[in-house]
């Protein structure tokens, strides 16, 4: 089991805690990961964090795509692993719709097919084997489209190709993870409790079939986010780990257009969900956060005093034993937590 660090998203002003990084660097985790969503960017922060660093790897959890090109996408990817040692990890998403479409003012989409083409010409570009064309739905290299001079011609990159830049993608959608099987080489299902694999299972397997080659789990990192709340109030920790998850459950997207609220369904959270998600979008949520079950922090979070955090490790590591979880991507700021995981997972 490989354990990463999140560092989340900034607020009006960018704090990267490096003393912290390079601890996690120096107790053996394997990676750290930045975000983005309407603020700070991604790949300046992990930019900054792989300069002060030396061997922990840097991720992005994730670059969201209808941002930048797949073509630019590649063309960070290749700089940032050439000049860290080839310590870049590129983690894709397609974001919302409220985010694209208001944010970046670009149309939502499909974002199933626009995640297989954006990994697609990433790979050719990163390969360097030939100059890249491509006629997909969302993308198109040249494109001759309206506005276009007819002057665009396919283009080899001029920095040496590295096809071996790993991909990973932000996928809890049946598509998601049948197209992450498929195309990426692990996957960020947000949270997840490791001991219902089953809810992945069918669907993962099917992305690798498509892939072909003999994938598996055994080539795949399926990688959530943990939270670990680490203190002697259980109550305290608790309260602590559910305004995330009514934030996710209850306020990202619109009604009936939410998938971390269909994820919540499909954990068994079926009817809770609605009610917070019902609570949230009224404004109320206060009461929203306390509509949160302990049950469902317990299952995707590690909350509570340090023995009670060791001992429900114990769920974590039979998951790296079965293969289903290769990493976990720790959300915490306390170096006694992170010196705790380190102990128990590495």
């Amino acid at each position: 089991m490989k354990l990463g660090f999140l560092l989340g998203y900034s607020g009006k002003h960018i704090n990267i805690n490096m003393d912290l990084i390079k601890h996690a660097e120096n107790l053996g985790f394997d990676s750290v990961w930045t975000a983005e969503a309407y603020g700070s960017d991604a790949v300046t922060t992990a930019t900054w964090v792989l300069a002060q660093t030396e061997k922990i790897r840097v991720g992005t959890a994730i670059m969201q795509m209808p941002a930048r090109t797949p073509a630019m996408a590649a063309m960070t990817a290749m700089s940032l692993a050439q000049m860290s040692g080839d310590r870049f990890i590129v983690g894709l998403g397609a974001s919302g719709p409220q985010v694209v479409e208001g944010w970046h003012g670009v149309p939502y989409g499909k974002p199933i097919t626009r995640t297989r083409e954006y990994i697609q010409i990433m790979r050719a570009i990163m390969a360097r084997d030939e100059k890249v064309s491509f006629d997909g739905k969302v993308y198109q290299m040249p494109n001759t489209g309206e506005g276009t001079t007819g002057l665009g011609k396919p283009l080899k990159s001029i920095l040496a190709g590295n096809p071996d830049i790993p991909i990973y993608t932000a996928s809890i959608t049946p598509a998601g993870l049948r197209c992450a099987g498929e195309m990426a080489d692990g996957v960020f299902p947000v949270w997840m409790d490791p001991d219902k694999y089953e809810i992945f299972a069918e669907d993962l397997a099917a992305g690798f079939a498509k892939a072909g080659g003999g994938k598996s789990l055994s080539d795949f990192d399926v990688a959530p986010f943990v939270s670990c709340i680490m203190m002697d109030d259980l109550d305290a920790a608790y309260a602590a780990g559910k305004p995330m998850l009514a934030l996710y459950i209850g306020g990202m997207g619109a009604k009936g257009k939410n998938f971390y609220n269909d994820y919540a369904h499909r954990m068994g959270y079926g009817d809770v969900a609605e009610r917070i998600q019902d609570l949230y979008l009224a404004g109320r949520k206060d009461e929203a956060e306390a509509l949160v079950p302990n049950g469902l922090v317990d299952e995707v979070s590690l909350v509570g005093p340090r023995d009670r955090i060791r001992e429900r490790l114990h769920r974590w590591k039979e998951a790296g034993r079965r293969g289903e979880v290769g990493s976990m991507l720790i959300g915490s700021g306390d170096p006694a937590a992170l010196e705790l995981l380190a102990e128990e997972m590495l």
